[in-house]
C-alpha cells in the first residue's frame, strides 16, 4: 500500500539560513541603490539588521547618525564620534565599554564594531553595530556587510552618473536641433501672417507645443506617443516650408503608442530625413515613419527617398565624431545603447542616391524605463 504522500521542510537549516539571508539582503537592495541618504538608511536598516542579529545597528555618513535599529537608543549619541574615529581609521574597529559609558541597568549594549563604507575609494559613511559581547565572528560579518553595502551604494553612483550624463546628452541634442529648426519655421510662419493670418496663428501654436516638448525638464524618458506627436508638430511646420514639396506618410500600430522610449530619440531622425534627404532634393520627396509591435519589441522606421548618404560619413556621426552635419545621429544611438545595452544602437540603410532608412528598436518593457 503507498504511503500518504506528507509536506516536508525543503532544504537543510543551512539552506534555509542562506534563503533568510539573501531574502533580506535583496529587501535592502533597493533602497540603498538611491544613494546614502536618511531616507535610504531609515528604509534599509531594518533588513540590514536582520543579517547581523545583534541588539542594534546604525548607519552613519561621516558626520552623524542617519539611521538607528533596535534596543539601546540612547547609544545613538555616541555615533557620530565612533563615526569620526572609524573613518579617520579607514578600517574597521572595535569599540569596547570603555568607549560606550552607560548607566542603564540591563542595557544589552557593552561593546561596537564600527565598518567604514567606502565608495569610489572614499569613505562616505559606516556601518556600526552594537553588541553585549563583540566577537571576532560578528566583526567579520560587520565588514562583509559593510563591503555589501558600499557595492550597492556604488551602483547607486553609477546610476547618477548615467543620469547626468544622459541629461547632458539632451541638452546637447537639444542646442543641436534648435537654431536649423527654430529659423526655418518662424520664417514659414511670417510667410503667411498677411496672406493667411489664420493659418499662422495655428502654425505659431504647433511650435509654441513643439518647444515646449523639446525644451522640457522632467524625465529622461516618454512615451513613443507624445514622441510621435512632437514629430507630426514638427512636420506640420516643415511642410509649410516646403508645400507639396514634402510628402509624409505615417504608419503606427495602437499597442505601441504607451511603450516608453528615450526623449528626443525619433524627431532627430526626421529632421535629418529632412534636411540630408529633401532640402537639396529636387523636386522634393517624401518621408515614411512607421511603427509596429514585434513580439517583444517596438520596431520604428524613419525612411526618406531624398539623396542619400556616405555609408562611411554614417559610420562616423554613429562613432560619435564632431564637426559632421549630422543632428545627434551618434547621440541617439549612444542613449538608446545606454538604456537599452548594445543590441539596440540604431541601424542606417543609406548609400548616395538610394534614400536612407534609420530602424530604432526598443524592448516594450525594460526594467527601471519608465516615461
Amino acid at each position: 500500500m503507498p504511503r500518504p504522500w506528507r509536506r516536508r521542510h525543503l532544504g537543510t537549516e543551512a539552506d534555509r539560513a542562506t534563503f533568510r539571508t539573501l531574502h533580506s539582503a535583496s529587501l535592502a537592495a533597493p533602497a540603498l541603490r538611491a544613494g546614502l541618504t536618511a531616507e535610504s538608511a531609515e528604509r534599509s536598516i531594518r533588513h540590514l539588521h536582520d543579517l547581523l542579529g545583534s541588539p542594534a545597528l546604525a548607519m552613519t555618513d561621516t558626520a552623524g547618525v542617519l539611521a538607528w535599529h533596535g534596543s539601546g537608543q540612547h547609544h545613538e549619541e555616541q555615533c557620530g564620534r565612533i563615526a569620526a574615529l572609524t573613518v579617520e581609521a579607514g578600517r574597521t574597529r572595535v569599540y569596547d565599554r570603555h568607549d560606550l559609558p552607560c548607566d542603564l541597568p540591563g542595557c544589552d549594549v557593552r561593546g561596537a564594531i564600527a565598518s567604514p563604507l567606502v565608495v569610489d575609494e572614499r569613505v562616505v559613511g559606516t556601518l556600526q553595530v552594537f553588541a553585549t559581547a563583540p566577537t571576532a565572528g560578528l566583526a567579520r560579518a560587520t565588514d562583509e556587510v559593510a563591503a555589501w553595502v558600499a557595492s550597492q551604494l556604488e551602483l547607486a553612483e553609477l546610476d547618477a552618473s548615467r543620469n547626468r550624463l544622459m541629461e547632458a546628452e539632451v541638452r546637447a541634442m537639444r542646442a543641436q536641433i534648435s537654431p536649423h529648426f527654430i529659423y526655418n519655421s518662424l520664417g514659414a510662419i511670417a510667410s503667411f501672417v498677411r496672406t493667411d493670418p489664420d493659418r499662422a496663428r495655428e502654425l505659431l501654436l504647433e511650435f509654441a507645443d513643439f518647444t515646449r516638448y523639446s525644451f522640457r525638464r522632467h524625465g529622461e524618458y516618454t512615451t513613443l506617443a507624445e514622441e510621435l506627436r512632437s514629430v507630426e508638430r514638427y512636420l506640420l511646420l516643415e511642410q509649410a516650408r516646403f508645400g507639396e514639396r514634402l510628402q509624409v506618410t505615417l504608419r503606427i500600430a495602437p499597442e505601441v503608442l504607451p511603450v516608453a522610449v528615450p526623449f528626443l530619440c525619433i524627431q532627430p531622425l526626421v529632421e535629418n530625413a529632412v534636411r540630408h534627404g529633401l532640402e537639396s532634393a529636387e523636386g522634393g520627396g517624401a518621408i515614411r515613419i512607421v511603427a509596429r509591435d514585434q513580439d517583444q519589441e517596438c520596431v520604428i522606421e524613419v525612411e526618406d527617398d531624398g539623396v542619400g548618404e556616405d555609408p562611411d560619413v554614417v559610420r562616423r556621426a554613429l562613432a560619435g565624431e564632431t564637426g559632421l552635419d549630422s543632428v545627434g545621429l551618434g547621440n541617439v544611438d549612444g542613449r538608446l545603447r545606454t538604456t537599452f545595452g548594445d543590441d539596440y544602437g540604431l541601424v542606417v540603410e543609406t548609400a548616395p542616391g538610394a534614400g536612407t532608412r534609420v530602424v530604432v528598436r526598443v524592448p516594450k518593457f525594460a526594467p527601471g524605463v519608465h516615461a
